[in-house]
């Protein structure tokens, strides 16, 4: 069974980790600072028992990941008005 869809249009697929559920009580700031100290706990933990192996092994492994989420990323569909709006306006 994959975990994700590449559309991402299943939500079925994982039914512990329902995004539409968790956004509705926490905002995306909360949700990202939250994965944040989650990560960094597990990684100041895998220094702090010397555990550089599994740490090596993470990092590549999340690297692939994020490799394959840029390569399968819709560029295409993303238009001008959007990419304008996240710059600011020349005055």
């Amino acid at each position: 069974m994959l975990l994700f869809s590449v559309a991402g249009r299943r939500s079925d697929v994982w039914p512990l980790f329902n995004m539409s559920r968790i956004t509705d009580r926490y905002s995306r700031r909360t949700i990202a600072l939250f994965c944040l100290a989650v990560v960094s706990i597990i990684v100041f933990t895998l220094i702090y028992f010397e555990q550089i192996a599994v740490l090596y092994i993470l990092t590549t492994i999340s690297l692939a990941v994020l490799l394959l989420i840029v390569g399968f990323a819709d560029l295409e569909g993303v238009s001008r008005e959007k990419i304008e709006g996240f710059a600011g306006k020349p005055e």
